[in-house]
């Protein structure tokens, strides 16, 4: 891809400048991608991606949950007589109290995010995945806000219900997506990262659920206390965007470019392959083990497939 052409390409030639920038029509469309999907599998994440949560506290809520045996100091009002009366014993009737819950999204939009080999570069996946989960979350009644950010700035939006709400989030994602460009001065901020997660903190409260969408380029000792004080109440859960470039990387060379400078790199080498993959798992787990001491979740998706039909098959949800 011919990077010198992006910002002309894109003004006069919107369509060919697919996978390097998204649009909020492209966002709006994961609304009705959305209607039919379950975030309830039979997997540990179930409680985190439901948009709603049980409470351990029984009363008198919205759902009926279970009729069980009279237990000395059950709230007589809540006894079953017809069901007393067929049994011969008293029975009660068990309600789930049920809340709505407040969902954050995190956007990574930092110009490390500004690259892809394949159907897209890794910002338009994290725009992709911020849409689809943002729609959902309103689905289901549930409020939603975010903290986007680039290398110079973070955009704040507090959660409210209603697409209304989402739009203003996507709006401000699309915003900052389209400020990237491949021959900009500007270094990358490693350190913005966490920058956005002391302004979430700012904005969380308690049993809220925290999205972090970002392929974690500068993940250090200061990222993991930030995430576990935003876990310490609320459920975390962390998508990473990655490319199979540096997964599995194809044995042709690739042009590589930090803005700034540009180089070849020989992946028809074996050893440089091996290289570049072992740096990316190692990557990945120091990534994964800190997520995973905090009992947070951490959905992988890359730039090649479908973001939806990716997070339908990391959750056991059937594909279309």
């Amino acid at each position: 891809m011919d990077w010198s052409r992006v910002k002309r390409v894109k003004a006069e030639h919107p369509e060919e400048t697919q996978g390097v920038y998204t649009s909020l029509e492209e966002l709006i469309r994961f609304q009705f991608l959305t209607r039919d999907f379950s975030f309830l599998p039979s997997q540990p994440v179930q409680s985190i991606l439901a948009g709603r949560y049980a409470s351990h506290l029984r009363g008198r809520g919205l759902n009926f949950e279970e009729l069980r045996k009279y237990l000395v100091g059950d709230d007589v009002r809540m006894i079953d007589w017809k069901v007393t009366a067929r049994t011969r014993s008293p029975y009660v009737r068990v309600y789930t109290e049920e809340k709505d819950r407040s969902v954050l999204v995190l956007c990574d939009q930092r110009i490390n995010m500004f690259w892809g080999t394949r159907e897209r570069l890794k910002s338009v996946t994290a725009a992709q995945a911020v849409a689809l989960a943002s729609w959902r979350a309103t689905a289901v009644g549930d409020r939603v806000g975010a903290v986007i950010f680039n290398d110079e700035a973070v955009i704040k939006h507090r959660p409210k219900r209603g697409q209304q709400g989402v739009m203003q989030v996507l709006d401000s994602v699309v915003k900052m997506n389209h400020q990237l460009h491949a021959n900009t001065e500007l270094q990358s901020n490693d350190g913005m990262l966490n920058e956005a997660l002391k302004q979430a903190l700012k904005m969380v409260t308690h049993d809220m659920l925290v999205v972090v969408v970002s392929d974690f380029y500068g993940v250090d000792k200061t990222t993991e206390k930030l995430v576990a004080k935003l876990a310490q109440h609320n459920d975390v859960l962390g998508i990473l965007v990655t490319d199979p470039v540096r997964e599995a990387p194809s044995e042709q060379r690739v042009t590589a470019s930090d803005g700034t400078l540009q180089a070849e790199l020989p992946f028809e080498r074996k050893a440089v392959r091996d290289m570049v993959a072992e740096s990316y798992r190692e990557e990945r787990r120091q990534i994964t083990h800190f997520m995973r001491k905090l009992s947070a979740p951490l959905l992988e998706i890359s730039n090649e497939g479908d973001v939806v039909n990716q997070v339908r098959k990391l959750l056991g949800v059937p594909t279309r």
